[in-house]
């Protein structure tokens, strides 16, 4: 489906251009370079405590019609020394976007992010998780899709038709980010009998009121989140076999700013995996500006995740409170610091991030993160990934 799908988009790009189309293309993107450091051992021997990695995201635009039309493509790369699932490509992006008045028409492979929330995006659904990036799931697959955006004094509408699932990645046998029994990716099921080749579909209104912004929308297709359940390969190995189902999904998300403050809510209800369920998260955000009559900006960070489901629910979201602080130097190197605290309120454990970046003259920067899980309980989803403690340093050369 996604290869009948590229070969359409083409085959539509090519119908919108004459001979007489000027490109003025432009080129941007980095080069980064990555070390991992995992101070303790996996939960397998043949998991590495180190790994060095390469990555290349390349940027090419261009417009023409006096920028009615144009192309966005971005494709990814990555080198892993330790793990080969880890060493991978995509295209993150791929778009023709033609824009008129009132509305617009994207389509390709996109990303597109929905949600508010600072430590557990809950709404975002449209784009499939590149797990194997990273394990706050932030990293995400270019969807295929058309994409019609209607846009009004009163909100803008979005319509989405989503041919092609993707699936998600996942570390190899000799990567972290895993639990014992290893995912099994050959052994996927899927609800829909037409499997990744069924298509999705989406409807999302937006628009503000005064201080607030809100989005709410309705998803239905295939879940980018699975469910897994114990399998047992030719070899008598015991593995986790990803399954797929087919689900209903409305969800909110809402924006407040009043002065200093930032109110945030996030909620959805999912139909379709499992029980009918309900889950939310809201908090706040408040700026100290100028700390001690310095350049510097403190946010204060609050946010509580609820689900229905309780401690039965495949999400480490489901009665937990995050504390942090933001840290912004105003500085010409764009420093920043984001630190933070998990708080799992049914078994005690606590998952720790520090995230800090700062540039270097003018085409470089640095990128740090450190994540941390004490006291995890045995029920607990993030359980099976206690031992994945990590340190991250990246080196990006941007052009």
């Amino acid at each position: 489906m996604v290869n009948i799908f590229f070969k359409v988009f083409l085959a539509f790009l090519t119908l919108n251009l004459t001979p007489s189309t000027a490109f003025e293309m432009e080129v941007s993107g980095n080069l980064g370079a990555e070390f991992r450091w995992f101070p303790n051992e996996g939960t397998v021997n043949s998991m590495p405590q180190e790994s060095l990695s390469i990555s290349f995201t390349p940027e090419f635009y261009s417009s023409w019609d006096d920028g009615k039309q144009s192309i966005l493509f971005v494709p990814f790369l990555r080198y892993d020394d330790q793990d080969s699932r880890r060493s991978h490509g995509d295209i993150r992006e791929l778009s023709y976007i033609y824009s008129s008045r009132n509305w617009e028409l994207r389509t390709g492979f996109r990303k597109v992010f929905w949600g508010v929330a600072e430590s557990n995006h809950l709404v975002d659904i449209i784009n499939q998780s590149d797990a194997v990036e990273n394990n706050d799931l932030e990293d995400k697959l270019g969807q295929p899709m058309v994409n019609l955006a209607l846009i009004q004094d009163w909100g803008t509408i979005d319509f989405f038709v989503l041919p092609g699932f993707r699936e998600r990645t996942y570390s190899g046998k000799h990567g972290r980010f895993q639990p014992s029994f290893r995912f099994d990716k050959s052994a996927v099921e899927y609800q829909s009998a037409a499997e990744d080749k069924h298509v999705d579909y989406a409807i999302r209104y937006s628009t503000y009121i005064d201080v607030i912004d809100f989005g709410v929308y309705h998803f239905w297709g295939t879940s980018r989140e699975p469910r897994f359940k114990p399998n047992v390969s030719d070899s008598g190995q015991v593995t986790l076999a990803p399954v797929y189902d087919l689900i209903h999904q409305s969800g909110l998300d809402l924006q407040a700013t009043v002065e200093n403050w930032l109110f945030k809510f996030e909620f959805l209800r999912r139909q379709g995996q499992g029980s009918t369920y309900m889950a939310g998260v809201g908090g706040f955000e408040y700026t100290i500006v100028g700390v001690f009559e310095s350049a510097l900006d403190l946010g204060l960070l609050s946010e509580y995740h609820w689900d229905e489901r309780g401690e039965t629910s495949s999400s480490p979201f489901n009665n937990d409170l995050f504390l942090g602080g933001r840290l912004a130097f105003n500085d010409s190197s764009d420093s920043q610091v984001l630190a933070g605290v998990l708080s799992d309120l049914n078994n005690y454990g606590y998952f720790f991030n520090i995230e800090a970046s700062r540039r270097f003259g003018s085409y470089w920067k640095a990128e740090v993160e450190f994540r941390l899980l004490v006291d995890t309980g045995k029920i607990d989803p993030f359980y099976p990934f206690r031992h994945d403690d990590v340190l991250q340093i990246e080196l990006l050369r941007y052009f």
